[in-house]
């Protein structure tokens, strides 16, 4: 899995490497029980700060996405269909919300904003 970083994006650091790993179990790149690399080497390869590695992590494990153990680092947690990351869809809803709002702010309608679900969720989904 590669994990394209944009030094020059508004988007913190830590969000892009907490997007690209959960893009990766999405697609299917990431498989539960796969490893991923130490803070320390991942921040080596993708020469950033040993803290802004270790916050991604922190945030993908309190999202349910991955697993610390110590000794063994960080793992792709096992996917529970029952719980479905209730933390994460939490986080989705206050993000989903925070990115309508800002859409109509921009003067975008209901009707505009559903359809660019729609081509997200077929791009994303294969549909």
């Amino acid at each position: 899995m590669i994990i394209d970083i944009d030094a020059r994006s508004d988007v913190p650091i830590y969000e892009q490497l907490r997007r690209g790993v959960i893009a990766g179990i999405a697609n299917d790149e990431l498989a539960p029980g796969d490893r991923l690399p130490s803070v320390r080497a991942l921040a080596v390869d993708l020469g950033v700060n040993l803290h802004t590695v270790n916050k991604a992590y922190a945030l993908l494990r309190d999202d349910g996405y991955i697993t610390m153990r110590r000794g063994s680092g960080a793992v792709v947690a096992e996917r529970d269909a029952g719980a479905a990351h209730a933390l994460g869809d939490a986080r989705i809803e206050g993000e989903l919300h925070r990115l309508i709002l800002e859409h109509k702010a921009g003067g975008g309608d209901a009707a505009a904003f559903l359809d660019l679900v729609r081509t997200q969720l077929a791009r994303t989904y294969g549909e």
